[in-house]
């Protein structure tokens, strides 16, 4: 990506060095060619010199911001400055210059510091600041009312600028997003090519053998499915992106699970929850997946179902096979062992979650989760 890609605002930042010093020529000009007529010659001067050196200052800043973009502070300053060149009118001036409705110090050069602001800080930034300008315009003017043209165009400029700056900020944003999908995904073809035949292989050896052996070597082979689904997943579409309020999509994420013989059904729109939360109830869901692949069988049909219900998350994870025996659950915790003890309940509990069974003789097993948003 280019660096005006990257910082889509840099061209108008440029543009806006390019008015300010037109502006501040002819502002200046036109101060010279009549010095003869105010009434203190030097304060006009002063003036002039003044505005050439902030044009200066201001000009390097906007131009290279540093690594830390305080060009905002420095608009902000920039606004300050052109409000005190604007004040000092009627202290330069003559009263019949004032009375004449002469331009003010600073002429055309004053609204690039509404600019500023509007580039900065958007259409808001901007029209805070055609208002200051607006209000130093009547303070120092004989005849306010004559000032309502000037000020109107402050206004549109401002929104204009604004409004620009907004837009392409956002679609700056959206050009990163898609960038560094991009790049994960490339970033994932190489993982999963390097490491296909040899992690996923190892994994899914240990999920079949520990599933013949069973015992203790089957727990192992239960959480060798797990992490083999977990990676192929992530090796195959990807984590769900986390937001910039540290959110993920549940429903993106555990559409990763979903493979022939697991089906997911989510709502269509996103269903935004802490990214800590989803990792949780993904591992959740995954486990089931796991014990599903296990004791069922590799092919057996599941399905997974994700309800938002406003207040709280619904998940429930589904299958056909001959369901848990009676005290089978109990017993297992009762031996120390891994699972569902710990695996599932665990982590549901621990998001103040509820987790519920429902199983029996050759109805299979149907787990559900819900989740409050307000603990989440």
């Amino acid at each position: 990506m280019t660096s005006d890609e990257l910082r889509p605002l840099e061209p108008l930042w440029r543009g806006l060095l390019v008015y300010r010093v037109l502006a501040l020529f002819s502002a200046v000009a036109v101060v010279l060619s009549g010095l003869d007529a105010y009434a203190s010659p030097v304060g006009a001067v002063a003036v002039q010199v003044g505005m050439v050196l902030w044009t200066a200052l201001s000009g390097y800043a906007y131009l290279f911001p540093g690594p830390r973009d305080r060009r905002g502070g420095v608009a902000l300053v920039d606004l300050a400055v052109t409000s005190a060149v604007m004040a000092t009118t009627p202290l330069v001036q003559t009263s019949a210059q004032i009375a004449a409705d002469a331009p003010v110090l600073g002429s055309i050069w004053t609204p690039g510091a509404v600019l500023a602001c509007a580039l900065a800080f958007g259409v808001r930034g901007g029209l805070g600041a055609a208002a200051v300008l607006a209000a130093v315009l009547v303070a120092v003017s004989a005849r306010p009312v004559d000032e309502l043209y000037d000020i109107q165009l402050i206004v549109l400029v401002a929104l204009s600028i604004g409004f620009a700056s907004t837009v392409l900020r956002r679609q700056a944003r959206r050009l990163r997003d898609a960038v560094a999908s991009q790049a994960a995904m490339a970033e994932r073809e190489r993982l999963a090519r390097a490491v296909h035949d040899g992690v996923l292989q190892v994994l899914g050896f240990v999920r079949r053998r520990g599933g013949e052996v069973g015992g203790e070597a089957g727990e192992l082979a239960s959480l060798a499915g797990e992490q083999e689904i977990a990676l192929r997943a992530l090796l195959t579409t990807g984590s769900a992106p986390v937001d910039a309020h540290g959110r993920r999509d549940l429903a993106a994420a555990l559409r990763m699970l979903g493979s022939g013989p697991v089906s997911i059904s989510t709502p269509a729109h996103a269903v935004w929850l802490p990214a800590q939360v989803v990792d949780e109830l993904v591992a959740v869901v995954g486990a089931a997946l796991a014990n599903v692949a296990r004791h069922v069988g590799e092919e057996a049909p599941a399905w997974v179902l994700v309800e938002d219900l406003g207040g709280e998350v619904e998940v429930s994870v589904r299958d056909e096979g001959p369901g848990i025996p009676v005290g089978r659950l109990a017993a297992a915790q009762g031996q120390g062992r891994l699972g569902v003890a710990r695996s599932m309940r665990g982590r549901v509990e621990d998001l103040g979650g509820t987790i519920t069974l429902d199983t029996g003789p050759d109805r299979g097993t149907d787990w559900t989760v819900r989740v409050p948003r307000e603990s989440a």
